[in-house]
């Protein structure tokens, strides 16, 4: 008896450590699907590959969603989405000031 009570304290430990995971693991798979399941148009997004867009459309039938990445659309299966900001679309958008351009022609032909 003196020499299982380890064991047993062991089997204990190993059961009660599953038991923690396990459920940290359903309530990060339940956060996952309740953020999937709440995406709408407007609402900011990076998928898994690293692409930064917007959110355009949002077919549950399908299961797919259209992103707007500056202009150019592109179609994405729902679990492609690895991260969403809500409602942050439409004041995100920004204008970058084109940098001044020296044109060096006209200096290439007065050295001729």
């Amino acid at each position: 008896m003196a020499q299982s009570l380890p064991m047993l304290f062991m089997l204990v430990a190993l059961v009660a450590m599953w038991f923690f995971m396990s459920r940290s693991q359903k309530k990060q798979q339940q956060e996952r699907k309740n953020l999937l399941e709440n995406m709408k148009a407007g609402d900011r997004v990076v998928t898994i590959g690293g692409l930064h867009g917007v959110l355009s459309e949002v077919n549950t039938d399908k299961s797919t969603v259209v992103i707007d990445c500056e202009g150019i659309f592109l179609e994405f299966d729902r679990a492609a989405i690895r991260t969403v900001i809500p409602g942050t679309g439409a004041s995100v958008a920004t204008e970058i000031e084109p940098a001044d351009v020296v044109d060096e022609t006209k200096a290439d032909d007065t050295k001729e």
